[in-house]
Order: C-alpha cells, then sequence, then structure tokens
C-alpha cells in the first residue's frame, strides 16, 4: 500500500551565524524550530554552507557545539536518530569545505536505511551518529572539494558537495548538499550574458550532476539542495532598471578599467538611481526585490534553466534569499553589496520530483519558502522544501 512520509528539506548558508557569534544564533534557531513545528516533519535534512563562518580559523570551534545544541534540543526530541557530518578540517587545503549536514529520523519512522559507500550496501539507521572532521574515513558520506585544475583562472575557495543516500520505505535518494561560486566582482558580472561566474557555477554544477549519477554506484533520484550562489543576470536587469536613466561608466585614472557605473535619472535633479562598484549595489528603490516576493525579478534568474534538461524545482514565491542586512532592526533589507538574487534553492531530479505527494486540497501541500522572513537570519535566508513523499510499504 502506499504511504506518505514527511519530509523537511532546509538549506543555509550560516557564515554569518558563525561570524557574528551569539547575536543572532539563538533567534535563528528559534524559526528553524518553528518551521520544524509547522510542518511536523518525519525526516529532517539540514544542509549548511559555511560552517564557520570567513573567520573559519578562530571561529570554527563553535561548528560541533552549534550542531550539538540542535541535536539535543529539546524540540527535536522525537527524533531518535540522528546523522551528524562537520568539515571542519580546514588544515587540510586540498579537501576542506566548510559544509555540515544533519539528518533527523522521527521515532515514528520506521524502514529507514543509509548507504555505506565502502562496502555498496544500505544499512538500518540507529541511534546517534557523529562525524565531525575531514569526513575522509567515514563509510556513510560521499564529499568532494572541487578539483582545482578545473578552475584555473579562479580563487580557490571552500566550495564543493556532500552526499549522503537513503531509503525511505523502499523509496531510494540521494541528498547532496552543495556550495558553487560567489560573484568576486559586481562590475565583471555586468561585462557579459551570461557572466563569466555564471558560467563557472554551470561548470560546477554539472560536475556535481555527473559525479551523483556515474557509474561507480547506481543512480538513484536526487535532491540538491545547498547555496549555488545562482544570481540574476546582471547585463539585462542593469539594462532593465536604467532604462530611463543617463548611465556613465567612470574609469580609474591611468587604466581603462571600469571603476563604477552610474545610473542617474534625466530629471529629477539627476538623483542617482543605481551606483555599482566592486562589492556595491546601490539601487534606489529597494521594494522592488521585495514586491510580489520579487516577482518581477524571476525573468533574469536563469541560471537553473540550462539544467533543465535534468533538475526541477518548484515555483519560487519568496523574496531573494541573499543579501540581506546583518543588522539585528533589518531583517528584511537587503545590504547594497549585491545584486539581491535567490542564491539558496532546493533542486530536484526529474524521478524524485515524481515521489511528491500533490494531494487534494485540504491535505498538507507543497511548500517552498524562506525561514524566518521577518528576523535576522544574517546574509542568507535559509531556504525550506516540505512535502510528502510517496512511499512504498510492504
Amino acid at each position: 500500500m502506499d504511504t506518505h512520509t514527511d519530509v523537511l528539506l532546509v538549506t543555509a548558508n550560516v557564515g554569518s551565524l558563525f561570524d557574528n557569534l551569539g547575536e543572532i544564533q539563538n533567534e535563528w534557531l528559534q524559526e528553524l524550530y518553528k518551521t520544524v513545528h509547522s510542518h511536523k516533519p518525519q525526516f529532517i535534512a539540514l544542509h549548511f554552507q559555511e560552517v564557520g563562518g570567513k573567520d573559519y580559523m578562530a571561529n570554527m570551534g563553535h561548528a560541533e557545539p552549534f550542531f550539538w545544541s540542535i541535536a539535543s534540543s529539546e524540540e527535536m526530541k522525537d527524533f531518535d536518530r540522528v546523522c551528524i557530518y562537520v568539515d571542519d578540517k580546514f588544515q587540510a587545503e586540498d579537501s576542506f569545505t566548510a559544509l555540515g549536514s544533519i539528518y533527523f529520523i522521527h521515532k515514528t519512522l520506521k524502514n529507514i536505511y543509509q548507504y555505506d559507500f565502502n562496502v555498496k550496501d544500505f544499512k538500518a539507521v540507529s541511534g546517534q551518529n557523529k562525524h565531525v572532521g575531514s569526513l575522509d574515513g567515514v563509510a556513510t558520506v560521499e564529499k568532494e572539494k572541487f578539483p582545482k585544475n578545473f578552475w584555473p583562472d579562479f580563487k580557490w575557495s571552500r566550495k564543493g558537495f556532500m552526499r549522503t543516500r537513503w531509503i525511505i520505505h523502499d523509496q531510494g535518494l540521494d541528498l547532496v548538499n552543495v556550495h558553487l561560486f560567489h560573484d568576486a566582482s559586481n562590475l565583471i558580472a555586468c561585462n557579459s550574458s551570461p557572466s563569466i561566474y555564471s558560467a563557472n557555477r554551470n561548470n560546477a554544477l554539472r560536475y556535481v550532476i555527473n559525479r551523483i549519477s556515474d557509474s561507480r554506484y547506481t543512480p538513484l533520484p536526487f535532491l540538491l539542495f545547498g547555496d549555488f550562489n545562482f544570481r540574476l543576470d546582471a547585463l539585462s536587469l542593469v539594462q532593465h532598471l536604467s532604462t530611463s536613466a543617463d548611465v556613465q561608466r567612470v574609469k580609474k585614472d591611468s587604466s581603462n578599467e571600469v571603476e563604477k557605473i552610474i545610473c542617474e535619472e534625466k530629471d529629477n535633479d539627476h538623483q542617482v538611481l543605481l551606483h555599482i562598484e566592486d562589492k556595491m549595489f546601490a539601487y534606489l528603490h529597494q521594494a522592488v526585490f521585495r514586491e510580489d516576493n520579487g516577482k518581477a525579478l524571476l525573468t533574469y534568474d536563469k541560471e537553473v534553466a540550462a539544467f533543465h534538461d535534468v533538475v526541477r524545482e518548484e515555483d519560487i514565491k519568496f523574496p531573494p534569499s541573499y543579501p540581506y542586512s546583518e543588522e539585528y532592526t533589518k531583517p528584511t533589507r537587503y545590504m547594497n553589496t549585491r545584486c539581491p538574487a535567490w542564491c539558496d534553492r532546493v533542486l530536484m531530479s526529474h524521478t524524485a520530483q515524481e515521489f511528491i505527494h500533490r494531494g487534494d486540497d485540504g491535505e498538507k501541500s507543497v511548500v517552498y519558502n524562506t525561514v524566518g522572513p521577518n528576523v535576522c537570519m544574517g546574509d542568507h535566508k535559509p531556504v525550506f522544501l516540505a512535502f510528502s513523499m510517496k512511499t512504498n510499504d510492504h
């Protein structure tokens, strides 16, 4: 007979939590627990990126206590099986990804198995399993940093992916935590469409999809959720935002290099509409990024479209997940550092989309949204997908 298992997937870039230690962590966790409480899942997967923050050498010591505080919290007490994976070994430069994943299994959920990559077989999950370190010898996880030679012209940072495989009531699936490359300069991002950063992310995501679908292990339906760093197509967006403006490209004195782009309104005392520098993106009418959940900007969200042959995504009905102000009192404002974008996503293979149960009215529906929309969660709002999974019970 068909059974349904309620699943909650959450992806969160937690760099801010570690960089401003203690300031937002408590509220952040409360928002996470509220999300768990309102969706009442039996299986939870939390994928974290940038564990330890930018200053990870100083702050990585706080990673294990942070993960453990979630696992041992009162709110999670009905989850009797927990698997924790934290790549905190920053000394291992060739393999460090700063990724962390936690999986929770509710006491009511039977028939759940996890894959052992060494023996190539599934084993029943029991108890609390905590793996912290380089994760190299851990049989239940596969982790890879993007190979350096792939991106020779490019600052090589803690980016990569980590996957676990599960069977939930006879349904096998891969869960992949992923962190792709960011935009280093807003000015360079405006040079071409797609930008060079977008091309890098495209290569990296193809690499991940090929790795998890190759012939070493039987391919399974997969869900990829993490910080993809997808950005809006800056060139087209800037053209759109400045259609009725005077656009000036200000060059550095000696060279021909553009140092800022300034768009001024033609009337209105030449009010500055848009000001772009390497690490500045200040648009006068910031509300457009939040109005109607930023719907007008979805046209410029093009990076995932290149993957429609292999992945699908639920409709986005939430504002861009990044870059929110890290000021406690401005939880819905964006910082003027980057153009707001939907960086944090949950993508799935076509085969995974087929086991999402789409109920009649009145039943639990599929929810794709942000965690803590009205609370300061750091520069990324976590993104979650809650759904009922069709499973077979023999």
